[in-house]
């Protein structure tokens, strides 16, 4: 580690000249300065020119590239987080989950057309799996026959398919056909063939393939009809025609043959069209036209059956918006616009906030041989979920229980208590508590106390004054005081400054800058802005610190405590407390199920009702054991060596201390666009 005022050219620190660009990435750079962009955000030659394209778009987007401008992400990952952005899609989740570029995108586009694709993807999916689920989501039909990622795409593709020509796919949706096979039992089908004789998993795809075709032949007829007279005119004349029935039955296609002496009739093609039982939907102007105007070698339809109209699926009608933005705008600077976000919709007791439109009864049709095609019914949608709202006798009607904050999150709705105060909370005031959200549209004054289970949001300021939330804390401009205001929160604490504070949170910690204050979270602390600071004080964060300055030119002391520090030790106990709580529940449910099969014999109902129930229960306690232990390793993923513990985007100054899981390093002089994280038992710093 270095200890001496500048870095050695060996450092992990190192500076790299313009020269050492390739081309592309000095175009791409050059292109930033001619719009006027800050290029310093992606003047890093760990990234590719691609990256940096996606990075210099963002930027003259005006959108927050610190979410993706990461040299580990490729430019295709990159490019589907900047898009998503800009349709207030969070594209996180999934990349914590593995997913990534083109497997994005999907997603995205998923996301974008308001298309429930949580409820069907699965870790293990790759992008073309994704990609026939969305298309499925999007066509309305049933995926949940073919969405498992036991299927490969090509066989999703084959039973997609056929259930959009609403086929029995359950004929060939067996996972041992391999899509081959599928194809040739589905286009068997389409064609109106009994596939039982050949849709067997003994067959192979090419055996499947000439099975089918030697149907076909038997149902397609070539018809040659003899000169009624008794006469042997064949060398003169013929009458060779062939009648097609495809499309399941819908449609069927007249095809006269161009040969010498071939003289079909329209009662010749009437005859046949009874003869294979086809008896609607005959267009008799096409056939007279065919015979007539003699259109021979040419496939003419003749005959067409009345598709079925499937009936419309339930939906719902919002009357609140669910598009209010989820992160804050962007400052010319590029910090956060705390002050005019809006934060949350109200809505008032008894307020109409949706209503449903059930689903509608399909038409049905019939095929070229009268057969009725039976139209699906729409879907229903299931009932909204949440709290806080009523539904009125006709079953359809949502409204507001009460006046408070609506909120609609995951599918489902809650409204919960807000109380509205329209002046300054003072220590006159007293102690505010709440069973619900609070919305302060003055300040906190000092003195001023406010708990409530839900969110806190100050429209002002909050001076020496306490705060305890158990959602989110928001202070639109900050807070300021000496040493006296204490902030806790289950969630997020945001707010354009923070100075002199004491600030815990479930959640990250926002702002545009940060002095002299005890900051304490389980997320990240992110000071936005080429103005933004964090200065001085005491900040542990257990999933890292990304700010723009570190310190000052005064060498004020500012420390800062990232990855496994004493919050993350409080948490991993509190995880082990919790999972020997889960183990013995599970211990003692296995023990009721052994002691009920050794005491009972089998085949008693009661008995047999008593095992499937603790059956459930032991499953349940052994998802959420698992669950847990998913929780713990994420956790220590988070803090493990590979992690960029400090991100400073813009000086780091002499003074501060940074620590990573309990190593300390004190910075020696000034630096500027840098990485702090532990290698090899050691703080050592990377080039931004």
């Amino acid at each position: 580690m270095n200890t001496g005022g500048t870095l050695p050219p060996n450092s992990e620190l190192t500076m790299t000249e313009n020269t050492e660009y390739m081309t592309e990435q000095n175009r791409e750079i050059l292109l930033g300065k001619e719009e006027g962009l800050d290029v310093s955000l992606y003047s890093n030659p760990e990234l590719s020119w691609l990256q940096m394209e996606q990075i210099r778009m963002g930027i003259k987007d005006k959108v927050d590239i610190s979410v993706y401008a990461d040299p580990s992400y490729s430019y295709e990952t990159m490019k589907q987080i900047r898009l998503s952005m800009y349709s207030s899609n969070d594209l996180t989740p999934y990349l914590e989950r593995g997913f990534v570029d083109d497997e994005l995108e999907q997603i995205r586009l998923a996301l974008e057309d308001d298309l429930p694709i949580d409820i069907w993807l699965t870790d293990d999916m790759y992008m073309q799996q994704i990609y026939e689920i969305r298309i499925g989501l999007y066509e309305g039909i049933k995926i949940s026959v073919y969405a498992d990622s036991k299927y490969n795409w090509m066989q999703m593709r084959e039973i997609r398919l056929g259930l959009e020509k609403k086929l029995n796919v359950s004929l060939y949706a067996n996972v041992l056909y391999n899509h081959w096979q599928m194809k040739e039992i589905r286009l068997g089908l389409e064609a109106g063939l009994d596939v039982a004789s050949y849709a067997k998993l003994i067959y192979s795809g090419t055996d499947m393939k000439e099975k089918r075709e030697s149907l076909l032949m038997e149902k397609t007829s070539t018809y040659m009809t003899p000169d009624k007279l008794g006469i042997d005119i064949s060398s003169m004349t013929k009458k060779e025609f062939s009648i097609f029935v495809e499309d399941n039955g819908n449609k069927v296609y007249g095809f006269v043959k161009s040969v010498g002496g071939n003289m079909v009739t329209e009662n010749d093609i009437y005859g046949a069209l009874k003869k294979r039982g086809i008896v609607a939907g005959i267009n008799k102007e096409a056939i007279s036209e065919m015979i007539n105007k003699r259109r021979m070698n040419e496939k003419i339809l003749i005959a067409e059956g009345i598709p079925a109209k499937d009936g419309k699926n339930g939906w719902y009608e919002f009357f609140v918006r669910l598009d209010l933005p989820r992160i804050p705008a962007p400052l010319p600077d590029g910090g956060v616009d705390y002050v005019n976000i809006e934060a949350f919709e109200m809505v008032d007791e008894g307020q109409k906030i949706a209503l449903y439109h059930p689903a509608e009864k399909g038409v049905d049709g019939h095929n070229v041989f009268g057969e009725v095609m039976h139209a699906n019914e729409g879907a229903e949608k299931k009932p909204l979920k949440g709290r806080g709202f009523v539904i009125d006798p006709d079953g359809v009607t949502y409204r507001s229980k009460l006046n408070g904050k609506f909120e609609y999150h995951n599918g489902q709705i809650i409204i919960s208590n807000m109380i509205i105060v329209n002046e300054d909370v003072t220590a006159v005031t007293g102690k505010l508590e709440v069973d619900g959200s609070v919305y302060v549209i003055g300040s906190v004054c000092s003195g001023g106390y406010i708990s409530a289970t839900g969110d806190i949001i100050v429209e002002h300021n909050v001076e020496a004054a306490r705060l305890i939330a158990g959602g989110n804390v928001m202070i639109k401009k900050g807070s300021c005081s000496r040493n006296e205001c204490f902030i806790e929160a289950k969630g997020e604490v945001s707010g354009s400054f923070f100075e002199s504070a004491s600030i815990d949170a479930g959640g990250d910690i926002k702002a545009n800058y940060i002095m002299n204050s005890t900051i304490g979270t389980m997320g990240k602390v992110i000071v936005s802005g080429s103005k933004g600071m964090l200065l001085g004080g005491k900040t542990c964060a257990v999933k890292g610190i990304d700010t723009f300055n570190l310190g000052n030119r005064s060498h004020l002391k500012t420390y800062l405590d990232v990855g496994k520090n004493v919050l993350y030790n409080k948490k991993q106990a509190m995880f082990a407390e919790e999972r020997e709580q889960i183990l013995d529940e599970l211990q003692v449910l296995e023990g009721r199920w052994n002691s009920i099969l050794q005491a009972l014999p089998p085949g008693k109902g009661q008995a047999e009702m008593l095992i499937k129930k603790l059956n459930v229960a032991i499953v349940a306690k052994q998802n959420e054991l698992a669950d847990l232990d998913a929780e713990v390793s994420k956790l220590a993923n988070l803090t493990d060596q590979d992690m960029k513990a400090v991100i400073v985007r813009g000086n780091a100054y002499e003074g501060s201390v940074i620590e990573i899981n309990a190593v300390k390093y004190a910075l020696p002089s000034h630096v500027n666009r840098v990485i702090f994280k532990l290698r090899n038992k050691n703080v050592v710093m990377v080039k931004l």
